[in-house]
Formats: C-alpha cells, structure tokens, sequence
C-alpha cells in the first residue's frame, strides 16, 4: 500500500502516535512495510478509523422498533443477556428454562410476560413448543469416546444433550449454541467435533465462528464460539456478524451510570492497588510488593495480567468474571480503588440500566458474569432473522458455508 510513518499520520491528522498504535493494537488498523522495511499506514484507513470514533454515540442498547413473526425457546437462560438481545432484534420468546432460582426471578422480574420454566432441562417435555428457533448455552463437558464417533444418545447425561433433545422434539428451523472460545480447541477439539456431528445428525447444517463482543457494541474484550445449524430441508443462509470498525471504551459505557451497590476490598488489599496505576497490574509494583502480593503465583509461568489489574478508561474492558475482585482476574475500577459495581458490571455487558437482577451481591455478579452481553445477542438476533427471512445484510454479515464443520469432524475422528 502507499503508506505514512506513524508520525507523519499523526501530524496530518491532529491526533498523537499513541492514539494509533492503540488502533493497531486492537486490530482496528493494520501497518505495512514499505521498500526500506520501514513500518508505514494506510492514511486513508487512519482517518476512517478517527472519524468513526469521533462520530460514535457511545455505550448503547442496541433495539430495534421492527418485530418479527419468529419465536425462540432458550435452554440455560440464566439473567437473560441472550433472551434481552434476540428481543431487541425483534423476536419473540416462547420459553425460556432456568434452573437456578436467583435467575429465574431476575427473568420474571423484568419480563413478567415471558414463559419461564423454572426446573431442571432434564424433566421438561419440549414437544408442545413451536418455535423457529433453539438457542441454548450450555456448559461444556467432555465425553467418552472409546475411539468412536457418538451418536445422540451417546451423549446422554451431558446438558448438551438435553440441547440436542429439545432440538430432536422441536424441530427448529434454525438452532444457536453458545460457550466460551475454549470450546473449539477441547480435548484437541473432539468435544466440538462431537456436537457438530450429532446436529448434523439430527438433519442440521452446523457452521461455528468465535465472535469477539469488543467488536460489536459491547465494551468488553470478551470472545464467545457460536454454532448456527439451518434445517437441511431449508434453503437458508448461515449467517454471523461482522465485526464493526470501532469499540466502545470503559469511559463510554459507564458515562452516567447509575449509583449502585458493589463489592470492597479489604484494606491490605487496597492498599496494594492503590499503587496500580491506570490500565496496569502487579508488575507495576516494587518486586517487594510483588513476591509479598503474588506468594506461589509469582514462581508460575504466564504473564498472570489478570492479578492486581486496573482497567483502563480508554479501552473496553477485559473479560468480566463471575466476581470483580476474584484475585486472578481482578477488574478495579480505573480511577478509584475498589471492584466495579452492579450496574457498571451491567453496563459493560450493555444491559439496560432498568434491567434488575436478584438475589444476593454475589449472586447478581455471577448472573451478570456469566450473561451473553446483550448487544452480542442482538447482532445474533438479526442474523436469525435475516436467515429465516432469507434476506442477507451482507454490509452487516457474513454468509458462511457448513463444509468446514464436516472437514473438522472427518479429520479428528
């Protein structure tokens, strides 16, 4: 490409060399080398990227006013991140099932209209439901294989095969899984291989992608592995999101955010981040503090990034947890020193600020830690529609084809 040195591009546009190298970090941008090796830009890319940032609003909830015909049943619902956003993209729950009761009363509190069931997945007889879609995220376990492909009934005891039940007695048009990126490399990824290949034996074309949520309108680096399966019987595209150009910061998402209650630390605790400075972890302490701070953990491999760490303004936040002050993945706020609170713990994953969770403290961080966020889930939401309406945003999303889920299985087993 005919590129610019980070300075020049700097200079031309008013802005400071860090600012890009941020961009470069996130994946926003790319460099090239040019003729002498020298690491150059693309201009042109830069002041996309500047405007779009400028121009962006800020932390929203994405919703649209448009509502579809189209229904879906969650298995594994917990808070309702996933159920929130296919909704404000326009569908239409028929029931969602919750085993824990803390969840579940977060769910009818917020939507006392929703069908929630709350009992164990195993006991519930899905046959009655009409739906277009199951959604389900369900945790992930590994199987025996005896050196053998499974069958559906192989995987019985797990939770992902009440997933597949419910698919097998609903006969969607179109099925969701959700679970955490180390999914895909499994036991080698058989886990992932097995799943995909009991779908497709239950008549389904199945494609998966790890989203990355910092990439659509979530303020958080946060990667999930979504599988989508159509109905062989149906002429319909597999569709996922494409990433957007731009991120919300932590300072974006928790403008304005309203005052809420939240964990403390304990004033040794304290005392040590207190010492962290914004965006930094324990190698930001004296190698005194920091063998007293770590004990064992500091002989251990790995850069352990998560321990004594303070978010950072400027950036989407890491990962949120089931706690903000668990010691190996700490998340303090970025100015004042203490754990975020409940309703910046609910923003960063963009639930609506008048969305109310239950149960005790420590409960509403694990329902929002382990929730889909919200914005993630709309993005899905209009993909599933677009798919059943065969009717491709390809400025929005990408069309991808099911044959490497075939070639994944054909080559572990």
């Amino acid at each position: 490409m005919n590129g610019v040195s980070i300075s020049s591009a700097a200079e031309h546009l008013a802005i400071s060399p860090d600012t890009i190298r941020r961009w470069e970090k996130k994946g926003l941008i790319k460099s090239a080398r040019d003729q002498y090796n020298h690491r150059v830009f693309s201009l042109e890319e830069i002041t996309r990227i500047q405007l779009k940032t400028e121009s962006a609003q800020g932390f929203q909830v994405l919703q649209t006013k448009q509502k579809s015909k189209f229904s879906t049943l969650e298995l594994f619902a917990g808070a309702g991140g996933m159920a929130l956003g296919l909704e404000h993209a326009g569908l239409q729950s028929a029931m969602l099932v919750e085993f824990d009761k803390n969840p579940v009363q977060t769910l009818r509190t917020n939507r006392p209209s929703w069908n929630v069931i709350h009992q164990d997945v195993r006991e519930v007889n899905f046959k009655p439901i009409k739906a277009e879609i199951v959604v389900g995220g369900f945790p992930c376990q590994a199987f025996s294989y005896a050196g053998q492909r499974l069958g559906f009934e192989d995987t019985r005891g797990t939770l992902f095969y009440e997933f597949a039940r419910a698919i097998q007695e609903v006969k969607p048009k179109i099925l969701v899984g959700e679970n955490v990126r180390g999914l895909e490399r499994h036991d080698e990824g058989r886990t992932l291989a097995t799943m995909v290949d009991v779908l497709e034996q239950l008549g389904y074309n199945v494609a998966y992608r790890v989203l990355r949520a910092q990439y659509l309108d979530v303020a958080q680096k946060r990667e999930r592995l979504i599988v989508l399966g159509v109905r062989k019987d149906l002429d319909l595209p597999v569709l996922f999101p494409k990433e957007q150009d731009y991120t919300i910061s932590v300072r974006e998402a928790l403008r304005n955010v309203p005052d809420s209650a939240g964990q403390q630390y304990p004033p040794k605790k304290r005392s040590i981040l207190e010492l962290i400075p914004e965006g930094g972890y324990w190698k930001d302490l004296p190698e005194t503090l920091q063998r007293e701070f770590m004990g064992a953990s500091y002989h251990l491999g790995g850069g352990k990034t998560g321990m004594a760490r303070r978010l950072a303004w400027d950036e989407p936040s890491l990962t949120l947890t089931c706690s903000p002050a668990q010691k190996q993945t700490e998340r303090c706020h970025p100015s004042q020193t203490r754990p975020l609170a409940i309703r910046e713990y609910a923003r960063i994953q963009s639930f609506p600020d008048d969305w109310q969770f239950t149960g005790s403290l420590a409960s509403q961080y694990k329902q929002i830690g382990n929730a889909v966020p919200v914005n993630l889930g709309y993005h899905i939401g209009r993909c599933l529609i677009a798919m059943l309406e065969n009717k491709p945003d390809l400025g929005t999303m990408e069309q991808v084809s099911t044959k490497k889920s075939l070639e994944l299985q054909t080559r572990l087993f």
